[in-house]
C-alpha cells in the first residue's frame, strides 16, 4: 500500500476496513470515509483549512463539560440532529412528533407529583401546564414517566443561574388513571444558545442568529410505546422562523394563554397575571417484531 495518490487514497482506506466483524458498523465506517475523502475533493481543502478545521473540533471537545455538552450543540446548528431524528422517528400524523433534546437535560432531578411547584423559587409569570399522555385510540396511558424542563424568565436553565446549585424548573413526573400530570412553574423566555465557543464562532462566522424560541421541554416513555422527546413552542414567539437548531414543527406551536389573576381556570391560584399550557400528548407504540 505504497505511492497513494488522491484517486487511490479512498479505496486503499476502505480495505483496511474489510474485516470489521460487525457489519453495520462496517458499513457506517465505508460510506463515512468515501464522503470524507469526496468532500475533502469537493472544496479541495488546503494544508491551513485541515488545521484550521482540526483545531475547531479539537476546542469543541474542550469545551464540552458535564453541564454543557458542544458537539450536541455542533450537531444541532449543522441540522444533523434533526436529521437524525425525522430519520429515526417517522411517526403517524396523529402521533405527538418528536424534536432535539437539547444539551440542558439531566438525569438528576427531582420526582414530583401532580401539580407540584417546580420554578424552585425563581421570579417570572406563573406558567400552570396540564397535561394528558393518550394513546393513538385515545385511550389513557397511566404510569408514563414525563420528563419537563425549561429556561427562566429570562432564557437561563437553571445551571445557568448564578449561584443555583439545586435543580430547578425540571422534574419527572408520573401520570396517573387518567393519563394526566400537571405542574406549576414559571413561564420561559427566548433564549440565545451558548455563544462564547467554537459554535458561537461558527454562527457568527455565518452571520447567524443564536436565539431560540421559547419552549418547554417534554420527554414521555412508557412500556409499549416509543419514546417521545418533544418541545412545545409559544405561537407567537419572534424566533419560530430562525430557530438555529431548526426544532419548531408546526403542530408543536401551542397557545400560551394569559389571564388575570382574577380569571381563567386557575383564578386564585396567584395573585398575579398567569400562564396556561394544556395539551394532550399522542404516543406512538412500538413497532411489532
Amino acid at each position: 500500500m505504497r505511492d497513494l495518490t488522491s484517486d487511490t487514497i479512498t479505496g486503499a482506506v476502505i480495505s483496511t476496513m474489510r474485516d470489521t466483524k460487525d457489519p453495520r458498523l462496517a458499513e457506517i465506517l465505508h460510506s463515512l470515509v468515501h464522503h470524507l475523502h469526496a468532500f475533502v475533493r469537493d472544496v479541495e481543502l488546503t494544508e491551513e483549512e485541515w488545521a484550521a478545521g482540526v483545531d475547531f473540533l479539537t476546542r469543541t471537545g474542550h469545551t464540552c463539560t458535564p453541564t454543557r455538552q458542544e458537539f450536541i450543540l455542533l450537531s444541532d446548528v449543522l441540522g444533523v440532529t434533526m436529521l437524525v431524528d425525522a430519520l429515526s422517528n417517522r411517526r403517524s400524523v396523529k402521533s405527538t412528533q418528536n424534536s432535539v433534546l437539547g444539551p440542558y437535560f439531566r438525569e438528576d432531578r427531582p420526582e414530583h407529583s401532580d401539580a407540584a411547584d417546580i420554578s424552585g423559587g425563581l421570579t417570572g409569570t406563573p406558567l400552570f401546564f396540564e397535561g394528558r399522555v393518550v394513546d393513538r385510540e385515545g385511550a389513557p396511558v397511566p404510569g408514563a414517566g414525563v420528563d419537563v424542563w425549561h429556561s427562566d424568565a429570562d432564557g437561563h436553565y437553571d445551571m445557568e443561574v448564578p449561584g443555583r446549585t439545586d435543580p430547578a424548573m425540571r422534574a419527572l413526573f408520573r401520570t396517573d388513571g387518567t393519563g394526566h400530570f400537571g405542574f406549576r412553574s414559571i413561564r420561559p423566555a427566548s433564549y440565545p444558545i451558548p455563544g462564547d465557543g467554537p459554535v458561537g464562532e461558527l454562527m457568527s462566522a455565518t452571520s447567524r442568529s443564536l436565539m431560540r424560541p421559547a419552549h418547554v421541554h417534554v420527554l414521555i416513555t412508557a412500556p409499549g410505546f416509543q419514546r417521545v422527546t418533544t418541545m412545545l413552542f409559544p405561537s407567537d414567539d419572534p424566533y419560530l422562523d430562525t430557530d438555529p437548531v431548526f426544532g419548531v414543527k408546526q403542530s408543536l406551536l401551542d397557545s400560551y394563554d394569559t389571564y388575570e389573576a382574577d380569571a381563567g381556570p386557575r383564578r386564585g391560584l396567584t395573585d398575579e397575571p398567569y400562564t396556561l399550557l394544556r395539551r394532550t400528548f399522542v404516543l406512538e407504540p412500538h413497532p411489532a417484531d
